[in-house]
């Protein structure tokens, strides 16, 4: 019997059409989403317009340069445009602003700077990646071609050239902001007599007060003329100079300004379109990075994030979680199913010798925020004391007092602040909790750390507060001392000479206190210190078991004068 023949039912498939993405603003968070999408897609179309000459650059690095840290220009620049377009397969176009989103017809308009041609593009997928730009309050007199702000490359050269070209010799810098701190730093460096205004009563707007006051200090020794609660009113020209006017009324002559008092989302160009704001003035996003209408997405500074602690939104213009977002928008759009998973601000500054970092939620903040808080301060070596070289690392250390679960951290010193912050940003991140830390095994060698590391300490103290095995007083309750508080300074006397003391304190050295017991009231509150709180822990242990209602000075003197210097 023959068998009938076979049938096929040829079905053919229509070849799957090549996504077409349109990138705006070719900088971190546009750049790494390129570079990815092309790592994902070989056959996407990949366009970046960047209204600059210059993409994928190290703005971080930009002070660093006018200050002559970095030498080579050319340093400053990841990628140009050539190579980039030739490693990755792209079509970059400079100089070339989109102007408007047409998100019915899937395209956008735009002009290119130099020739003034104008165009539609169209899109499959909008990245949308402007950035931030400079907050530049209406004063009087800001236009003026001496006043500068710092963002891209063009603004470094133009500071560069007026530096090189007038010889200015002052200069005043507006903010205390990274920005403000870093382009001081520079302008001394360059030999510039330089002011620095911070209408607040600290620089540094992510520290807390009492820890920025020994950037404070810092920043005077170096030469900065610091002025904390003032502000710019007005800007105007005399014959050589430019005379500034301050919200107290006083004036200051300078040769040049720089206006660093912030940045703010960059969000003119999604103006007239269905693409919503959050309520930070920044483009919403969900934890894909979509935006609120269909094939558009946002990253970096232009973009409202979800706080990892405090879970509500912010703003965090900082190139690391930029570069995060572009990866997570590429890999969305190719399909797989990726989230940002919220944003902890960590942080670092150079403020000439020392360091400033910080993570997570800041102790102003969970005030604002209404979440319960407790917080110990930690003064020790960034490694053994006896090797050569040790300096001291301050850490405050933020966090619930009944769970132990870490809030936030913020570190000041010479060596080793970044390392510290790092294992935080990292415990934080992970769920850890004040008795992780006391476990953590951290590496250890007489030249880079101790046997208990800076995070080992903050873990000890912070867990004996939870476990009630130590009661601490904050330096604020302190420097407003009560009738029925008796401090006592268990340092030694040549410590107290050298280093001063609180007001009404009595000093028994703590070798000494066993045997002086009858000279402490039982009637009163008794506070012990030392000069980092560790001998003032040994001093509170010993008075406990004698039936004293004490308590220890956490951070002990040490951090009794950052509070006592607060808006110096």
């Amino acid at each position: 019997m023959t068998q009938p023949e076979a049938t096929t039912s040829a079905v053919t498939k229509a070849p799957k059409k090549a996504k077409k993405i349109v990138i705006v603003g070719g900088v971190a968070g546009g750049a790494s989403a390129a570079a990815r999408a092309r790592r994902l897609s070989e056959d996407a179309e990949i366009i970046i317009f960047e209204r600059d000459r210059f993409i994928s650059f190290a703005n971080c690095g930009l002070p660093y340069h006018i200050g002559g840290e970095i030498k080579e220009r050319a340093k400053l620049l990841v990628q140009t445009p050539e190579s980039m377009g030739a490693r990755f397969n792209l079509d970059v176009r400079i100089e070339t602003e989109v102007t408007a989103i047409h998100a019915d017809k899937k395209t956008v308009s735009v002009h290119e700077l130099g020739s003034g041609k104008v165009y539609e593009e169209s899109y499959d997928e909008l990245i949308l990646s402007p950035g931030a730009v400079p907050f530049v309050p209406p004063i009087a007199g800001v236009e003026n071609s001496k006043v500068f702000t710092l963002r891209n490359i063009p603004d470094m050269d133009n500071i560069i050239r007026y530096i090189n070209v007038e010889a200015p010799r002052s200069a005043v810098v507006v903010g205390g902001g990274f920005i403000g701190i870093e382009m001081a730093e520079a302008l001394i460096h360059r030999g510039i007599e330089t002011t620095l205004l911070e209408l607040s009563n600290q620089v540094l707007g992510p520290l807390d007060a009492e820890m920025a006051t020994p950037l404070h200090t810092e920043m005077r020794r170096n030469g900065v003329r610091l002025k904390l609660g003032q502000s710019l009113s007005a800007i105007s020209e005399g014959d050589e100079q430019l005379t500034l006017e301050l919200s107290d009324g006083k004036v200051i002559d300078t040769d040049m300004v720089i206006m660093a008092i912030g940045v703010r989302p960059e969000t003119s160009l999604i103006r007239g379109t269905d693409i919503k704001l959050g309520e930070r003035g920044g483009i919403a996003v969900d934890a894909h990075m979509r935006t609120s209408v269909a094939n558009i997405w946002a990253v970096g500074d232009a973009i409202e994030v979800k706080d990892f602690v405090s879970q509500q939104m912010t703003t965090v213009p900082l190139a690391g979680p930029a570069n995060r977002q572009g990866r997570i928008v590429a890999e969305n759009i190719f399909g797989r199913d990726t989230e940002y998973k919220d944003t902890q601000g960590t942080s670092i500054c150079k403020v000439f010798n020392l360091a400033a970092a910080s993570t997570g939620q800041n102790e102003k903040n969970l005030k604002r925020a209404n979440i319960a808080y407790e917080k110990i301060y930690v003064h020790a070596k960034d490694h053994a004391g006896y090797y050569p070289g040790a300096t001291q690392v301050s850490l405050k250390l933020l966090f619930d007092p009944q769970t132990g679960s870490l809030l936030g951290a913020q570190s000041v010193g010479e060596k080793g602040v970044d390392k510290r912050i790092d294992v935080l940003a990292l415990a934080i991140r992970s769920g850890l909790t004040v008795f992780d830390l006391e476990e953590s095994e951290l590496c250890y060698a007489p030249p880079f750390g101790s046997a208990k590391d800076v995070i080992n300490q903050a873990g000890f103290v912070a867990a004996n507060v939870i476990r009630q095995d130590m009661k601490i007083c904050q330096a604020e309750r302190v420097l407003n001392c009560s009738p029925n508080m008796q401090i006592v300074d268990v340092r030694s006397p040549q410590e107290i000479g050298e280093l001063g003391a609180i007001d009404g304190a009595i000093n028994i050295p703590v070798n000494q206190l066993r045997k002086r017991l009858d000279e402490l009231p039982r009637d009163k509150n008794i506070v012990v210190y030392c000069a980092v709180g560790l001998r003032g822990y040994v001093a509170y242990r010993m008075l406990v078991q004698h039936g004293f209602n004490v308590k220890n000075l956490t951070g002990g003197y040490t951090t009794y004068l950052m509070h006592e210097r607060i808006g110096r």
